[in-house]
């Protein structure tokens, strides 16, 4: 069987020895099969890549769709919600119909959703993946003319079209704002450090510190994968000795939380700057300033992407970066108080 196509059913029969009848019913759950012919069907449908046709069954009972999956990690996170948003508006006029699921961070969850995405048949997939997910299976469908696109982060082990923020240029601009406001104590929170928007945007900080002749601190380098996580980290940092004048919060949770943390402290003597804008981030007392993505613009790039690969574009893989944007509000112009 070629690699650049999708195995069939009758590819599964011819494996095992048995007629694609017998497959069918292993894979629809209807008539007698033996438990061992029914292991031995499914072991050949995992080892050969097989999927379902889920489309397929339901346009022999009357329904018709088509569908764009969309993998994302969390349901929770308005910056997934507004990405989601600027993919349904894209290809919706293409009659083509959104469905998103969480991965919840997983590489298992990632995987079991872009199966069932899979099984279904969808016109094509976009991925926001998760830290540690291997996207090297998913060759053979991209090979077969599936259209993959990846968000936010690259995919691993896969080359494919991806849509990123400028993260590393605009965590140099926040960072190099605070700077040029006095700061030399300035504290990096963070998300875990095995996501890749997390290096891009430690590696902008850095970039900032170096550029102004300032030694890099690891004291200052606190992980606040939540909110509370984040509000914690703040609290250590301002407990120091020599504690941070300024802190950059290098995502969405992170700016919450350190702003939860010093609303706890009754600290309004610290300057913030946030990766990602926050709802009523301008009501804040001092109003939030923000390093802001365009979302909208991300979840548009990518379904443009996808639906140039349905037109028949069949050129090399692409990054698209997206820029970002300084919103001075308050919060970062603050100057040091130590």
């Amino acid at each position: 069987m070629s690699k650049a196509r999708r195995a069939t059913m009758s590819d599964v029969a011819r494996e095992v020895g048995v007629t694609a009848k017998t497959v069918s019913r292993v894979v629809n759950g209807e008539g007698p099969v033996s438990a061992e012919t029914r292991a031995r069907v499914l072991e050949a449908m995992d080892r050969l890549g097989f999927q379902p046709n889920l489309m397929a069954r339901n346009m022999r009972v009357g329904a018709r769709d088509s569908t764009v999956g969309l993998v994302i990690p969390d349901m929770g996170n308005p910056f997934f919600g507004t990405v989601a948003g600027g993919i349904e508006g894209a290809v919706r006029p293409r009659g083509l119909t959104l469905l998103v699921g969480s991965s919840e961070e997983t590489a298992e969850g990632e995987r079991s959703l872009i199966s069932t995405f899979l099984a279904r048949r969808v016109t094509a997939l976009l991925v926001v993946p998760s830290a540690d997910s291997d996207h090297h299976p998913l060759r053979a469908e991209r090979a077969a003319g599936l259209p993959i696109v990846f968000l936010d982060r690259p995919p691993n082990r896969l080359t494919a079209d991806c849509v990123v923020s400028a993260n590393r240029e605009g965590a140099r601009s926040g960072v190099a704002h605070l700077i040029a406001h006095g700061h030399r104590r300035i504290a990096f929170v963070g998300d875990l450090s095995t996501l890749y928007t997390r290096r891009e945007r430690f590696q902008g900080y850095r970039d900032a510190l170096a550029k102004a002749g300032i030694p890099l601190d690891r004291a200052l380098v606190e992980t606040g994968h939540d909110h509370e996580a984040a509000a914690a980290a703040v609290v250590r940092l301002l407990a120091r000795k020599d504690p941070a004048t300024a802190v950059f919060a290098a995502n969405n949770f992170a700016a919450t939380g350190v702003v939860l943390g010093l609303a706890r402290l009754r600290r309004r003597d610290v300057a913030l700057v946030g990766f990602d804008d926050l709802p009523l981030a301008e009501v804040l007392e001092p109003a939030l300033t923000v390093v802001a993505q365009d979302s909208a613009a991300i979840g548009k790039a990518a379904a443009e992407l996808l639906m140039a690969r349905l037109d028949g574009d069949r050129s090399r893989a692409r990054t698209v970066e997206v820029p970002t944007r300084l919103i001075v509000r308050g919060s970062g112009e603050m100057p040091p108080t130590v």
